[in-house]
């Protein structure tokens, strides 16, 4: 099992990563973040992307959908936005987010190394 700190620096080691977070969208507050920079706020980033989960477990709601989102993917002309929300014990209302060069990642591959990431983490 890996703590929050490793699962990040994996995270961020995937071809074509920007930054990565872990996120808690009940407040919308990350818990730990790496890489980012100039071209991308992560902390605005995790805020932002509370929003999206939450209108999205909303809509789901309001549907009555009786699944599970996996990941929810935002794609932009130069980034891929992949918000992969957590499962488990004691992981309930918390998403790993990741910020991708579309130019440099494999999406596909992207999303079979965050789950991978996703369950080996323990918080």
């Amino acid at each position: 099992m890996a703590n929050t700190e490793t699962s990040l620096k994996e995270a961020a080691a995937i071809d074509g990563a920007i930054g990565a977070a872990l996120v808690d969208y009940t407040s919308g507050m990350a818990l730990g973040a790496i890489g980012g920079g100039k071209e991308l706020d992560l902390d605005v980033a995790a805020a932002g992307n509370t929003d999206v989960v939450r209108a999205k477990v909303r809509a789901m709601e309001m549907l009555g959908l009786q699944d599970e989102i996996e990941d929810i993917l935002i794609t932009l002309g130069g980034q891929y936005h992949l918000i992969r929300l957590l499962k488990g014990r004691g992981v309930n209302g918390l998403f790993l987010y990741l910020a991708l060069n579309k130019d440099r990642a494999n999406l596909a591959m992207a999303r079979h190394q965050l789950k991978k990431i996703e369950s080996e983490l323990e918080i």
